[in-house]
């Protein structure tokens, strides 16, 4: 079992964009969503697929098991989908030797693009990148989760 330690931003401008490394279309959809836990099946560039289960209801800190799961079955999957379809382009980012995984989201939730860091260190804010615009872990409206039930958060913060 591997402990999800995650910290998640709203991103200002684009000038992340130069220091992209890499890049992955992403269509993910929940087959079950709680308070306290969460089963996500999602698909990498239309070639992979995994089935990820999260316990625990601090969003910066939970529980999580993968699985890979054969890409037709995944497919077949999404009719039991839980809310909308999230698709979305992931940015592999690098600032100060960290990672940071910029989603840019597409159809439905266009317009927002949120900045993932996993770390076991707390970076202090002075060395977050200067694209970064507030952060927003632990504001359930911006889960991925929220994002397929609710949609578009209606106020930022």
């Amino acid at each position: 079992m591997a402990k999800e330690i995650e910290r998640k931003f709203l991103v200002k401008d684009d000038s992340w964009r130069a220091a992209v490394e890499k890049k992955i279309t992403i269509v993910q959809f929940y087959l079950a969503i709680s308070s306290e836990r969460s089963i996500r099946l999602r698909i990498s560039d239309g070639k992979s697929a995994k089935l990820t289960l999260k316990f625990g209801s601090d969003l910066s800190v939970r529980d999580e098991f993968e699985y890979a799961v054969p890409l037709a079955e995944a497919n077949e999957m999404r009719a039991f989908a839980v809310g909308s379809v999230i698709a979305k382009t992931r940015h592999h980012v690098r600032h100060r030797d960290f990672l940071y995984e910029v989603d840019v989201f597409n159809g439905h939730l266009h317009g927002l693009v949120v900045a993932e860091l996993e770390t076991p260190e707390n970076v202090p804010d002075e060395q977050l990148p200067g694209w970064i615009d507030g952060e927003v872990t632990g504001d359930i409206r911006y889960s991925n989760a929220s994002l397929a039930l609710n949609g578009f958060p209606s106020l930022r913060r």
